[in-house]
């Protein structure tokens, strides 16, 4: 099934691959732009992840324990290295918090995102504050559709989503980018490019295969379910090409 998978796939993640967003990122102002918008999937990748660990592990007390410890396992190491990673100075610290720290660097606004975050609802769904935000609509679309996906679906959906639509993809679409910058010798992008390289060591080699694993353990035999993350991993892929389609046309008007 993940051979079929991956091969479904395969168009979408070449569409995304081949993108010419990545073409139009060739200074440190358009990175900049890049960043103000990308940051927030930077940011609700970390809602996935902690909906995962809230239903694959125990959390809660009296502690019980968990229906797969592979599985807890499994998604722990993902929450510990994208939560309390260290940045190229050693110090711990979450990885949206070196895309933050990478994004100062080049004069990126941060305040729109902290401000977004420090108003978020204290309780209940999440979906109305961001229709009602002042978001650009290719930001509030890819948003809905993450904490739809979060708030909604059964756990192998939203398995389908984190694996499929984020951590099986950014590997290559980091190497993409990097390969498209001149970044030799820019000292305001060294923190930018440890962020990238950083997700390419761990998600490639360590996140990437374990993901895959934890939806093969989510999904076993049962057809429908497999059925269910082929659709939702389209959807992930369809919502990343309308974010960068919004980003690109953002930056060519700026331009």
């Amino acid at each position: 099934m993940i051979e079929r998978l991956e091969n479904e796939l395969a168009p979408l993640k070449q569409e995304l691959l081949l993108h010419p967003l990545y073409a139009q990122i060739q200074t440190e102002e358009d990175l900049k732009y890049f960043t103000e918008a990308h940051v927030f999937a930077v940011w609700d990748f970390m809602s996935l992840v902690k909906k995962l660990q809230l239903e694959l592990t125990s959390l809660r007390l009296p502690w019980r324990p968990v229906h797969s410890a592979t599985t807890a396992r499994l998604i722990n190491e993902i929450v510990w290295g994208e939560e309390s990673d260290v940045n190229q100075d050693g110090i711990p610290m979450s990885h949206f918090e070196m895309y933050l720290e990478a994004m100062r660097d080049v004069n990126g606004d941060t305040q729109t995102i902290e401000t977004f975050i420090g108003n978020l609802p204290q309780a209940g769904s999440v979906l109305p504050y961001i229709e009602n935000s002042t978001l650009p609509d290719y930001v509030k679309n890819f948003l809905t559709f993450t904490f739809h996906t979060i708030e909604k679906r059964p756990l192998h959906e939203i398995a389908a989503v984190f694996t499929f639509g984020r951590e099986d993809l950014i590997p290559d679409m980091f190497i993409e980018m990097l390969q498209k910058m001149n970044v030799q010798g820019n000292d305001s992008l060294s923190n930018m490019v440890y962020y990238f390289e950083r997700h390419i060591e761990v998600d490639g080699d360590q996140h990437g295969p374990m993901a895959l694993e934890m939806i093969t353990n989510l999904c076993g035999d049962d057809t429908a379910k497999w059925e269910a993350v082929v659709r939702c991993s389209k959807e992930a892929l369809t919502h990343r090409i309308h974010l960068w389609t919004g980003i690109y046309n953002s930056l060519t008007v700026v331009i």
